[in-house]
C-alpha cells in the first residue's frame, strides 16, 4: 500500500478518498432506488413497459398485451390497475401464465410483463397401431395439429382411442403417451393393441322362464350379428347386457332376479366365451289392487282399464302405464291438477305376492275459459283455433289436460305442431277464476316451406327423379305488397293451407302435379283439395298421356269416419300404337275426354301411419263417369293389422291383411279398367301382368291374345307377416297373394322378402326387396319373380 507522505500526494489521496465515498453513496442510492417497495412506486410515473415471452417468436404480440393491460407510459403506477391488466392478459388466447415486475429507475417505474405462452401441437404420432389407420384415430381426438396443447385434451384423446379399441374387440389394449415429447409440442401415443377377441360362444345358466334364443334377441353380446357377421368382445356391452337381462326378468314379474356375467378367452385372446349366470327367483303375482282418493270415477271403472290384473304377474312397466292412464282419465275430465302415484308392497309372509295401491289426488274440476294464442307472427289465430275446435277444446267445455298437457307431449299439442308445422306448441292452464281455467297456446313457428330433391325406383315404374316445392302454411289471399314481401316470405303465408308443386321425370313414367288444399272450409272440419296433374307412361302396345283436373271435398267426424265427394275432368291421349296393337286399343286411339263424380267413405284407426301394428284402414266409393264414355266404378279397399307376437325387446311381429275389390258398371275403355300384378297387387306377376288379353291385329299370321286390355272387375287378397330382425328397421317378410279377374281362374303366389325403413324428415320410407313364385296362374300371365321398391330423399 502506498503511503501519502508528501503534501501534494496527501491532497491527491484526500481527493481520491472523497470521490470514492461519493461514488459509493451513488451506487448505494441506486440500489436502494431499484429495490424500492411497490408501495413507494405509487407516486411515480411509468417510464417504460417491457414484454418478456418464453418463445423466440411469440404468437401473443406486444400490441395484444398492451391493449389487454390498459396501462401506458407516462401515467402514474397503480398496483391494482396493473394486476387487473395481468388478469386480462391471462385471458388472451394462447396465454398460459402471466407475471409482472415493477422497479424504480430513477424517478420512474420500469414495468415488465412476463408472458408464458401455451405450446402448440406441432405433430401427432401414433405408434404400434395396426387395427386402425391414422385417419380413423385422428377422428377420435378433439384437437388437431396447430391447436394449443392442452394436457387434458391429450389424456382425453388417449381414453377415446382406448374406448375405440375396446368397442372393436381389443380387450387388452394399452395406450401410453410420451410425456417428454409433450414439452416439445409433440403428441406421441404408443399403442399396444393386443389380440382382437371375437365372441365365439354365449351361454346361459339358470334360465328357465326364457330360452337362450329369446334372451339373445335383446342383447348386444352374441356370437354372430345377422347370422353372418362376427361380434367383437366389448366389456361395456357385457355389463349393459347384465342390466338389460335383469330388467327383462323384472318386467315379467321376477322381481328378485340377479344376473352375473363371466368372460373367458382362449390362450391367444382371439376367441371369447361369455356365460350369463341367472338367478331367476320366484315370479311375483298381483294379489290385490287398491285404489284410493277417487271420487269422480268408481273403483270398478278404473280397475277395468288397468293392464295389471289380480292373478297376473307384476310388471313395473305395466304399473307405470296404468298410473299414467289413471291420471290421464282425470286430466281429460277437467281435473287439471290431478295426480296419481303407484306403490307396490311385497307380502313378507307369502313370497311372490304383490299388493299394488294407486293413490289419486283429484283436485278441482275446471272448464275452459278464454283461449289466448301467442307466438304466432305468421300464422293466423284461426289456424290454431279451428284445430282446437275440431278436437272439442273450446270455451265452456271441460279443460282436457290430457290432450293439453302443457309440455308439448299431449295429443292436441302434437296435432297442432304437425298440422301448423311449428317447432313447438304448448297449451297451459292459466288464471284462478272459480271453476275456470284460461288456456294459453304458445306457438314457436318453424320453417313451413321447402324445396326437396328426391329419387325412387320400383319394379313397376322404373327410376323416378323428383323436384318438389311444398308450402304447408300457405295463404292464397295474402298477396305481396312489395318485392320485399316475396323475398322475406311474408307473402302467401299464414292461413294453414297447403300448396305443392312437383315434377317427376322417369325412365318409364313421368308426372307433374300442382295441388292446393284448404283443410278447413269456412273454419269447419271440411277439406277442399284441387289438383292439376299430368302423367305419361309407355304401356305395352301404346303410349298413354293424361292431363287431369280434380276438385274434392271431405268431411271429418270425431269417430275417425270421413266421407267426401270429388270431381275430375281428364283428357287421355293414346298414341304411338304398335303395329299389332289389339282392336280395343285401336278403338281409343287419339284424345279421349272424361268427366267423373265420386262419392266415398273412409276410416283409419291405425296406431301408426308408417309402421302400423294394430287397427285398420277402410276406403270405399262409387264414381260415375261421362264424356266420350259412360260407365261407373265401384271399389273398396280394407287393410287390417294385428300384432301376433312381441319379443323381450318389444319388437312386434305384425300381420297385415289387405282386401281390394273393384268393378266397372257399364262399358269402360281399356285405360279405365283393372290390371293385376306387381308391387301393391299380386306379387310374383309382372306389373299389369294379370289381365284380359286383346287379340293381335295388323295382319299377324296366327294372331294370339298378347297385350293386356284390362278387366271389368278385380278381386285381390294379400296376407303378409313382417318379422323384425335386428330392430324394427329391418324386417323379414312372408306373404301369400291371391287374385281374380274377369277372365281365367284364381292367381296365387307365395313369397318372402326384406323390408328396410329408411329415415326421412316426416316419417320413414320403406325399401322392399321381394321374391315371389306363382303357384296358380294362367298361360298368358306375365311373371316377375323379383320385385323391389326404393324411395329416398337426398
Amino acid at each position: 500500500m502506498a503511503v501519502c507522505g508528501k503534501t501534494g500526494m496527501r491532497n491527491k489521496c484526500l481527493l481520491f478518498a472523497l470521490l470514492s465515498v461519493v461514488l459509493s453513496g451513488c451506487v448505494y442510492c441506486q440500489a436502494q432506488s431499484e429495490s424500492r417497495p411497490e408501495a413507494n412506486l405509487e407516486q411515480m410515473t411509468i417510464g417504460s413497459i417491457e414484454i418478456e415471452s418464453n418463445r423466440t417468436k411469440p404468437t401473443v404480440t406486444r400490441s395484444d398485451v398492451l391493449i389487454a393491460a390498459r396501462v401506458q407510459v407516462g401515467e402514474l403506477f397503480n398496483k391494482d390497475a396493473v394486476e387487473e391488466g395481468v388478469q386480462r392478459i391471462a385471458e388472451l388466447e394462447g396465454v398460459h401464465l402471466v407475471e409482472y415486475r415493477a422497479v424504480a429507475v430513477g424517478n420512474q417505474v420500469k414495468l415488465t410483463f412476463v408472458v408464458d405462452e401455451r405450446n402448440l401441437v406441432g405433430s401427432i404420432v401414433f405408434q404400434g397401431n395396426k387395427g386402425f389407420g391414422e385417419k380413423k384415430l385422428l377422428k377420435e381426438l378433439d384437437f388437431r395439429r396447430g391447436d394449443y396443447l392442452d394436457e387434458l385434451d391429450v389424456n382425453s384423446g388417449a381414453e377415446a382411442i382406448r374406448q375405440l379399441y375396446l368397442e372393436k374387440g381389443y380387450p387388452s389394449v394399452r395406450i401410453e403417451k410420451d410425456e417428454q415429447k409433450l414439452s416439445e409440442g409433440k403428441v406421441v401415443y404408443r399403442i399396444e393393441e393386443g389380440s382382437r377377441t371375437t365372441i365365439k360362444e354365449v351361454h346361459f345358466e339358470g334360465n328357465t322362464a326364457f330360452t337362450a334364443k329369446e334372451l339373445l334377441k335383446v342383447m348386444k353380446t352374441k356370437p354372430k350379428k345377422f347370422l353372418f357377421w362376427p361380434v367383437r368382445y366389448n366389456a361395456e356391452n357385457v355389463a349393459a347386457d347384465e342390466i338389460k337381462l335383469v330388467e327383462i326378468y323384472q318386467e315379467k314379474g321376477y322381481l328378485d332376479a340377479k344376473v352375473i356375467a363371466e368372460a373367458e378367452s382362449s390362450a391367444d385372446m382371439r376367441r371369447g366365451y361369455v356365460t350369463f349366470k341367472i338367478e331367476e327367483g320366484p315370479i311375483y303375482i298381483v294379489d290385490e289392487i287398491i285404489i284410493t282418493g277417487n271420487q269422480h270415477f268408481s273403483d270398478d271403472e278404473l280397475r277395468s282399464e288397468l293392464k295389471l290384473k289380480v292373478g297376473d304377474f307384476y310388471s313395473r312397466d305395466r304399473a307405470n302405464y296404468d298410473v299414467k292412464h289413471v291420471r290421464g282419465r282425470f286430466l281429460e275430465a277437467g281435473f287439471v291438477d290431478a295426480d296419481a302415484v303407484v306403490e307396490r308392497t311385497l307380502d313378507p309372509l307369502a313370497r311372490g305376492k304383490v299388493k299394488v295401491e294407486f293413490t289419486i289426488s283429484e283436485g278441482k274440476r275446471f272448464r275452459i275459459g278464454r283461449i289466448d294464442i301467442v307466438g304466432n307472427e305468421m300464422s293466423h289465430d284461426r289456424v290454431m283455433r279451428r284445430i282446437l275446435d275440431e278436437d272439442g277444446f273450446r270455451p265452456g267445455e271441460w279443460f282436457n289436460a290430457d290432450l293439453a298437457r302443457g309440455d308439448g307431449t299431449g295429443d292436441l299439442e302434437i296435432l297442432l305442431r304437425r298440422m301448423v308445422y311449428t317447432n313447438s306448441a304448448l297449451i297451459e292452464p292459466m288464471g284462478a277464476a272459480p271453476g275456470r281455467r284460461d288456456a294459453r297456446v304458445t306457438i314457436e313457428e318453424g320453417k313451413t316451406g321447402s324445396v326437396m330433391l328426391g329419387a325412387g325406383v320400383t319394379s313397376n315404374n322404373g327410376l323416378l327423379g323428383e323436384v318438389r316445392y311444398d308450402e304447408r302454411n300457405f295463404d292464397i289471399m295474402n298477396w305481396p305488397e312489395s318485392w320485399s314481401d316475396l323475398l322475406t316470405g311474408k307473402a302467401f303465408r299464414g292461413a294453414g293451407q297447403r300448396l305443392r308443386a312437383s315434377i317427376s321425370p322417369g325412365t318409364i313414367v313421368s308426372t307433374f302435379s300442382v295441388s292446393f288444399m284448404q283443410p278447413y272450409v269456412y273454419d269447419r272440419p271440411i277439406s277442399l283439395e284441387t289438383v292439376i296433374s299430368g302423367y305419361e307412361r309407355w304401356q305395352e302396345s301404346y303410349d298413354e298421356d293424361r292431363v287431369k283436373g280434380y276438385v274434392g271435398f271431405e268431411k271429418r267426424y270425431p269417430d275417425r269416419w270421413r266421407r267426401g265427394f270429388s270431381f275430375r275432368v281428364e283428357s287421355i291421349g293414346i298414341t304411338d300404337l304398335d303395329g299389332d296393337a289389339p282392336q280395343e286399343i285401336i278403338d281409343v286411339k287419339g284424345n279421349n275426354d272424361l268427366a267423373g263424380m265420386r262419392i266415398y267413405i273412409r276410416r283409419d284407426t291405425r296406431d301408426n301411419r308408417f309402421l302400423p301394428t294394430k287397427g285398420y284402414s277402410f276406403n270405399a266409393g262409387y264414381e260415375q263417369v261421362g264424356g266420350d264414355f259412360t260407365f261407373g266404378i265401384l271399389d273398396g279397399t280394407h287393410r287390417w293389422y294385428k300384432t301376433l307376437h312381441e319379443d323381450l325387446a318389444e319388437r312386434k311381429t305384425v300381420f297385415e291383411l289387405k282386401l281390394h275389390a273393384a268393378t266397372v258398371i257399364g262399358d269402360a275403355p281399356p285405360f279405365e279398367k283393372f290390371y293385376g300384378g306387381g308391387t301393391g297387387s299380386i306379387r310374383g306377376f309382372d306389373y299389369r301382368g294379370v289381365s284380359t288379353r286383346g287379340l293381335q291385329t295388323g295382319g299377324v299370321v296366327n294372331p294370339r291374345r298378347k297385350d293386356p286390355i284390362g278387366s271389368d272387375w278385380i278381386l285381390t287378397s294379400n296376407a303378409e307377416v313382417a318379422v323384425p330382425l335386428a330392430s324394427e328397421v329391418f324386417s323379414a317378410l312372408f306373404f301369400v297373394d291371391t287374385g281374380m279377374i274377369d277372365s281365367g281362374g284364381v292367381r296365387a303366389s307365395v313369397g318372402t322378402g326384406i323390408q328396410i325403413m329408411l329415415p326421412r324428415w316426416f316419417g320413414p320410407v320403406p325399401m322392399r326387396f321381394e321374391l315371389a313364385v306363382p303357384f296358380m296362374k294362367q298361360d298368358e300371365d306375365e311373371e316377375r319373380v323379383f320385385s323391389f321398391s326404393v324411395g329416398a330423399l337426398f
